[in-house]
């Protein structure tokens, strides 16, 4: 099978722990941290490593965090290749507070890409091996990194090789001027991408398809989260509806869908049944704690409830 990779732009170490309360002016006795591997591509790798299929990750490395960051993905088994970056790789910290079960997120500042980095990551993507069947782009861009970035990365792509872009807000609406295959957004998302509100699958429909008519997208999946997906595409247009299960963290899910769904068209599957194995993966991703992702014997028991 051939090997679908993954760039991470703004990847991440996560950093979680609890605490009973969150409270301010105290101080606030927490459980040992734990880390893992972060940043969108990265946790779609992850989570296509976990489903048994070949994955290969692109990131961008710096600094101490960069150097965790490199040792967390050794200890995953994922093939993954650093691209060297001369700011810090970003933190993100998440505090559970168990006397109410919220989470509280604090995403840290990234580095900002010189023209020079930006251009050894379009270089890296142009060199990819002819085969490569899946490139997914996904997490938000460095600051300062111009918004049709992701567009960029996506024309450089071998002929052939399907994009999959999963990110937001102005880096979305510049990513789908280019061929792109499929888009995940979520359903404020997609509002935000058309400028309009947006209730009821038809509406989501209706805006997904005029952005497939401009000939840059093929596949539209929005995210409804509980609510599953609405996939659409020039032809037909349905929803998946995910099952019922306990939210522990919700962390992760969004990515976890998309390494879903890209694992599932690696392996050659329908259309229909990749978006139905993303839902799964989604749904399975919110059976775990802190920054955990999906598990596979919880993916392929969802999959048939899907």
């Amino acid at each position: 099978m051939a090997i679908t990779v993954t760039l991470t732009l703004n990847p991440t170490v996560d950093m979680s722990t609890a605490t009973d309360y969150v409270v301010a002016d105290r101080k606030l006795r927490c459980d040992r941290r734990t880390f893992d591997p972060g940043g969108g591509g990265i946790n779609v790798a992850r989570v296509m490593r976990e489903l048994g299929v070949p994955v290969r990750a692109l990131w961008t490395r710096g600094g101490l965090t960069g150097a965790r960051l490199e040792q967390l993905l050794g200890d995953t088994g994922i093939e993954h290749q650093a691209i060297p970056i001369e700011g810090d790789t970003r933190d993100h910290l998440m505090v559970i507070e168990r006397s109410s079960g919220r989470q509280y997120r604090f995403n840290l500042p990234g580095p900002v890409l010189s023209e020079t980095e930006l251009e050894a990551c379009l270089e890296a993507v142009t060199e990819l091996d002819p085969e490569t069947p899946y490139l997914v782009l996904s997490g938000s861009l460095p600051a300062g990194t111009p918004d049709d970035f992701y567009a960029r990365l996506a024309q450089a792509a071998p002929e052939g090789c399907k994009v999959v872009l999963d990110t937001s807000d102005q880096a979305l609406a510049r990513g789908v001027e280019a061929p792109v295959y499929l888009i995940k957004p979520n359903a404020g998302e997609l509002a935000r991408l058309a400028g309009t509100d947006i209730e009821g699958d038809h509406q989501i429909r209706d805006v997904a398809r005029e952005y497939i008519s401009r000939g840059g997208v093929q596949v539209v999946v929005t995210s409804l989260g509980a609510g599953g997906a609405v996939a659409t595409t020039a032809e037909e247009s349905w929803h998946v509806t995910a099952p019922t299960v306990n939210v522990r963290s919700a962390v992760g899910a969004g990515d976890s869908m998309v390494g879903g769904m890209v694992a599932g068209l690696a392996q050659g599957w329908s259309l229909h049944d990749a978006i139905r194995y993303g839902v799964a993966a989604g749904t399975a991703a919110v059976k775990t704690d802190g920054t955990q992702l999906c598990r596979r014997d919880d993916v392929e028991r969802l999959f048939e409830a899907v």
